[in-house]
């Protein structure tokens, strides 16, 4: 089985890239390398023996991707990784998120519909629920108006995707992630920003080994347990798991339907000063973090309904929220070695 991971040499995308050849997956990535390093590549293939295929290109250029899909008419499916992904980011620049996000999937399902590539697995989100009515959120939850344009893109996504595949005859899986932490038990990948961390794992484990002053605790003001924001933490390798079942559930022809969408989580909430507290109590390290105001589209709190993808995909996350923390850790100590 041959499967393009696109965004490959990201957080998750490397994650799935390990699981997927430890299945004995050929892998083939396409990157731009815009948040993510090559030396990735490296790393995959140091915990696997086997190194991937790799095109450095951007999938917002239309005669690029259609050239890659024409020499690679072997490829069995596609998972789609590819995509800016930062709330507060999205929030000051909409536009790059609408183009770089929607023109990429476009040209992604174009190269299928050309070269007759059937399966897609589509990395959606949890933002598309918006801040739900009712908690746990299921897969059959209302997807509510965005609270920002990255969630937007996802929404639009999932749509653009159902289309397509009523039109064009495609199988299609969404998975829409709560919030991916943690890093492999290796520690030769992990979550890796390029800049300043939007996510709050990478930003507390840099704010411990030095490299930032303060974590900045967005929000005291909620609904919820102790006032900061509720969020649905799995760990990347539970998350990378999850892929690799929902490709050979598609190629297998084992769905039940051309469009199925899933929730991966946990299921259980933490808030983010759970999540401190988590962190310090695996590490020994007191985080220096201080109370701001709330950013601008965040929502208040959102935890999975996970019993779907349980049962019917057979998949369930194992790791614990001081596991995650832990490895994230080990992950943090590891990068500052290297510098």
């Amino acid at each position: 089985m041959k499967i393009l991971v696109t965004g490959g040499t990201g957080y998750i995308g490397s994650h799935t890239a390990v699981e997927l050849q430890m299945q004995g997956v050929e892998v083939v990535i396409i990157d731009n390398l815009s948040n993510s390093h090559i030396d990735v590549i490296d790393r995959i293939t140091e915990i696997t023996g086997i190194r991937p295929e790799f095109h450095r290109f951007d999938l917002i250029d239309r005669d690029k991707t259609s050239e890659f899909f024409s020499n690679h008419k072997d490829i069995d499916g596609i998972i789609h990784f590819a995509a800016f992904k930062a709330v507060g980011e999205s929030m000051a620049d909409p536009l790059m998120y609408y183009r770089n996000n929607l023109e990429s999937l476009i040209n992604i399902l174009q190269g299928m519909k050309d070269n007759d590539i059937k399966n897609l697995v589509f990395s959606s989100s949890c933002t598309v629920y918006g801040q739900p009515d009712e908690l746990p959120v299921k897969e059959t939850s209302p997807v509510k108006e965005a609270w920002s344009p990255y969630g937007n893109t996802k929404q639009m996504s999932e749509q653009i995707i159902r289309f397509a595949v009523e039109a064009y005859g495609l199988k299609t899986i969404a998975l829409r992630y709560f919030n991916p932490i943690g890093a492999h038990d290796s520690a030769l990948i992990g979550e890796l920003p390029l800049g300043v961390p939007n996510n709050l794992v990478p930003f507390i484990t840099q704010t411990a080994v030095g490299l930032r002053q303060s974590l900045n605790v967005f929000g005291s003001d909620y609904d919820t347990k102790d006032g900061t924001a509720v969020r649905d933490y799995i760990h990347v390798v539970d998350l990378a798991q999850a892929h690799v079942v929902a490709v050979n559930r598609m190629i297998g022809g084992k769905g039940k339907s051309d469009f199925e969408i899933f929730n991966l989580g946990t299921g259980n909430g933490f808030s983010v000063l759970e999540v401190i507290q988590s962190f310090e109590k695996v590490t020994g390290q007191k985080l220096n973090y201080k109370i701001v105001g709330r950013r601008p589209g965040d929502v208040e709190k959102v935890w999975a309904d996970t019993s779907y993808a349980n049962t019917e995909l057979g998949w369930k996350a194992a790791k614990s929220l001081d596991e995650m923390m832990d490895s994230a850790w080990k992950w943090e100590l590891v990068l500052a070695k290297k510098k």
